[in-house]
């Protein structure tokens, strides 16, 4: 049988694909590169084709977590694809066009919606990335720049060549700006229960993850977990309710989150970290959605250095929420809103 030769094509369900690593796929992990060229196969089928040897580069075995070089040649093995009916409805969905904060070659800056997620997998069909390549049919390159939970809206970074990509990942390493190197300064809002008293407070709780048993991930505060550090600041306060800015100098998975939980300040509307009977409360009074948004991010852009700022407006359902807060509840804290 013959080998199908190819730059960043489609993998060929009846012949070996021999794909050829350019210029812009350098430095990417291997099952990332498999997982977005193997578009609607399962990534348990392809770490298992990897493991297998089924997947050769250069004729060698490799790990999932080899770097790409260029030239790298890659064999594929015949990959049958299945097109479920999910999947094409879950297409047709993101063909709405997503919010653009900024553009140009290297970057591109989306002000994401709550309730999509950044990327499929884990039971998701579609994600940003997908639609915005399905969007874009003509960008050679388009890969995340970091992660947004499914449930948070706002800003969100992807990168249009591999080198801004990896200049970005270099910064949000880094963390937060004013610690040396080119830094990021991200900053969220965040509605929690409860009356929060410090102008600003510095939380240094490490933060460590474990899975369920249904498999689903989850973090907790421990001793054995990462450090992680968050500056919160008050911005207005009601009689049941404090609306904070969260500026992360780590980037933990969930750590606004749960650094907020367990200090006893649920996010409104969390449902996995927060207060269940609360959330059921500002739900009927019409929250539909977990209360955090990734509002302004600063950094250096990644090839000219010169200083971005960015932001994206409260969506209209949780600006309408405060609005409703402050017409029900005494504010004793903050400009009206």
């Amino acid at each position: 049988m013959g080998s199908v030769y190819f730059k960043m094509a489609e993998v060929s369900k009846n012949s070996v694909t021999q794909a050829v690593v350019s210029d812009d796929e350098q430095g990417q992990r291997l099952d990332n590169f498999l997982l977005r060229v193997c578009k609607g196969v399962p990534k348990s089928h392809v770490y298992r084709i990897v493991r297998s040897g089924e997947i050769r580069v250069n004729s060698k075995r490799v790990d999932v977590s080899y770097r790409l070089q260029t030239g790298d040649v890659l064999r594929i093995p015949p990959i049958r694809i299945a097109q479920r009916q999910e999947e094409i409805v879950a297409g047709a969905e993101f063909n709405v066009e997503l919010p653009i904060v900024y553009e140009d070659d290297a970057l591109l800056v989306v002000d994401k919606p709550a309730g999509i997620a950044v990327h499929g997998g884990s039971g998701v069909s579609f994600g940003v990335i997908e639609a915005l390549r399905r969007q874009r049919p003509q960008s050679r390159f388009l890969e995340l720049a970091h992660r947004l939970d499914r449930e948070t809206s706002g800003i969100l970074l992807v990168g249009k060549k591999r080198s801004a990509l990896t200049a970005l990942h270099d910064m949000f390493r880094e963390g937060a700006i004013g610690g040396g190197g080119r830094s990021t300064d991200k900053r969220y809002l965040v509605l929690v229960k409860g009356r929060w008293m410090d102008q600003v407070r510095h939380v240094k709780l490490p933060l460590y993850k474990y899975l369920l048993d249904s498999g689903e991930r989850r973090v907790r505060v421990a001793d054995e977990g990462k450090a992680s550090h968050t500056v919160f600041r008050l911005r207005a306060r009601w009689k049941n309710f404090s609306l904070l800015e969260a500026e992360l100098r780590t980037g933990r998975t969930h750590q606004i989150r749960v650094h907020l939980a367990h200090l006893g300040f649920p996010i409104a509307g969390d449902e996995k970290y927060g207060d269940f009977a609360f959330n059921r409360e500002v739900q009927k009074a019409g929250l539909k959605r977990m209360f955090l948004h990734a509002w302004k991010m600063q950094l250096s852009h990644p090839l000219s250095g010169e200083m971005m700022h960015m932001e994206a407006p409260l969506p209209k359902s949780l600006d309408g929420f405060i609005r409703h807060l402050s017409s029900i509840e005494p504010q004793d804290y903050g400009q009206e809103l």
